[in-house]
């Protein structure tokens, strides 16, 4: 598999809610970064703590929380993939449209770093926060 297809994988099956299937080409130490401003800005290290931290905590705070992919592109062991962030805040009801870009590294065909970039004013004015910078 390639380096491009492991990562679409990744994102077909989180539109399938298959999140087994999106951790399977994580190596064990991958090393996740969460935008600053993002709600769960910061590093995570391994990939119990990415399911435990980040999607556990995604799951939790989002209804349908995903990313539309619009383009992949590969060059050597790094994948870039821009998108929008979609989903509804489960207290505010707020749909989320950002514009989104993930950065994968791989390595021996398995994602060993993540690091996202996004709108973060548009994800903090989904969940009710924010508003004033508006």
């Amino acid at each position: 598999m390639s380096n491009l297809e492991l990562v679409s994988a990744h994102y077909l099956a989180g539109a399938r809610g298959d999140l087994s299937a999106m951790m399977a080409g994580f190596d064990a130490r991958i090393t996740w970064i969460e935008a600053r401003g993002f709600p769960l800005a910061g590093e995570y290290h391994g990939t119990n703590e990415v399911r435990d931290r980040v999607f556990a905590a995604i799951a939790e705070e989002w209804e349908g929380f995903g990313m539309r992919v619009d383009e992949l592109f590969e060059c050597g062991d790094t994948v870039i993939a821009l998108g929008q962030y979609c989903g509804t805040h489960r207290i505010t009801g707020r749909e989320l449209d950002a514009r989104t870009v993930h950065i994968w590294r791989l390595s021996g065909n398995r994602i060993i770093g993540f690091e996202q970039i996004t709108d973060t004013l548009l994800v903090a004015q989904a969940a009710g926060q924010g508003e004033e910078a508006a």
